[in-house]
């Protein structure tokens, strides 16, 4: 990636922030919230109504404020990105960034929605056949849309890898836990977790997309993640970059092809994706040789262990369901993990390290 392209790029916030200090970006992001704060409450009147709402459900008080959230969150992430990049605006943003800031931004979206949506649910838990009055209406669904902004905001201006490999956990664990709490089908695991996508219903559609922008958002961090670290090896970084992408595309390509409709496809793609996370574990420590014995010793651990659930699902005494929710949450586990180390060594190196010389 070349300079210029790298100066525009969805984590540049770090770099472009230079001529924008931390205190305009806080008054900035305050503002974001009033705004959110007075327009989603001045919306919720014909929305709602003057009338009291539910606290969750068809209809109620915590249904508006996620939605209204998700919608700020887009608004408010595109408008922090933009302020960021206020200073490189001469450069060309090409089609790869626009996807990236596409999908963080949905990722944003969806984190929000489904935050506020079970907020709701579980304070309706905790009142009971409670109705929320019209003042408070307006004023905990703006109050909603403007902590989201707030936190979206800030979340935009300082991106970097750490903040975002938590924003693809946090995306991914939410957006499959919402189509297990809303599958048609009770008893999907009962076959697999490719389950959750085979139907037509809204959930099989929430986990299917929530595939396809993970997988959106590993490329986007898999390019990012081994940007300048420091290596010996003359093809590491590319071959480690290479087998990430691998990992991301694949995953994506699971949500696009539904196992019920595209059994090959959808079988191929997922094998493909473990064979790519093996093959880096094992070759990571020739690829990267200063990255930490104790990282690699993990992921060899993690792949026996997946390895140990196949044999005992091969044996009949696991579910496939029990091995693909372990094995995908080691997987993401190591790639979180990894980018955490990959920022530890480039840092170092940054900082006058003894470091090898950087390539790739």
């Amino acid at each position: 990636m070349t300079a210029a392209r790298a100066s525009v790029s969805p984590l540049a916030a770090t770099r472009s922030t230079s001529t924008t200090s931390e205190r305009s970006l806080e008054t900035l992001g305050l503002w974001m919230a009033i705004v959110a704060f007075v327009l989603v409450g001045v919306v919720a009147i014909p929305i709602l109504g003057l009338g009291s709402a539910p606290i969750a459900g068809e209809g109620s008080v915590g249904q508006y404020a996620a939605i209204a959230s998700a919608v700020t969150a887009i608004i408010v992430f595109i408008g922090g990105r933009l302020v960021v990049d206020d200073s490189t605006r001469s450069g060309r943003i090409g089609v790869l960034d626009i996807i990236d800031i596409a999908a963080f931004a949905f990722a944003h979206a969806v984190i929000a929605l489904l935050g506020w949506t079970l907020t709701a649910t579980i304070l309706e838990f905790g009142f009971i056949d409670a109705v929320v009055f019209p003042l408070p209406v307006l004023l905990l669904s703006g109050a909603a849309a403007a902590l989201t902004a707030y936190v979206v905001f800030l979340s935009a201006t300082h991106l970097d890898l750490q903040l975002l490999a938590i924003v693809l956990a946090t995306f991914l664990a939410f957006g499959v836990i919402a189509s297990m709490l809303t599958a048609s089908d009770p008893h999907w695991w009962q076959d697999n977790l490719s389950a959750l996508g085979m139907t037509d219903d809204l959930s099989a559609r929430t986990f299917n997309l929530t595939l396809i922008v993970a997988g959106i958002l590993v490329t986007t961090l898999a390019r990012y993640a081994t940007q300048e670290v420091p290596t010996s090896h003359p093809r590491g970084i590319g071959r480690v970059r290479t087998c990430l992408i691998i990992v991301g595309v694949f995953l994506g390509l699971v949500g696009v092809f539904p196992v019920d409709e595209f059994f090959g496809i959808h079988t191929g793609v997922a094998s493909g994706m473990a064979v790519a996370f093996s093959i880096l574990v094992f070759a990571l420590r020739r690829w990267i040789p200063r990255m930490p014995s104790t990282f690699l010793l993990l992921g060899y651990l993690f792949v026996a262990v997946i390895v140990t659930l196949a044999v005992l699902f091969g044996i009949g005494y696991y579910t496939l369901t029990a091995v693909e929710l372990v094995a995908g949450l080691l997987v993401f586990t190591w790639i979180i993990l990894f980018i955490r180390n990959a920022d530890a060594l480039r840092r170092d190196a940054e900082a006058g390290g003894s470091g090898s010389p950087i390539r790739g």
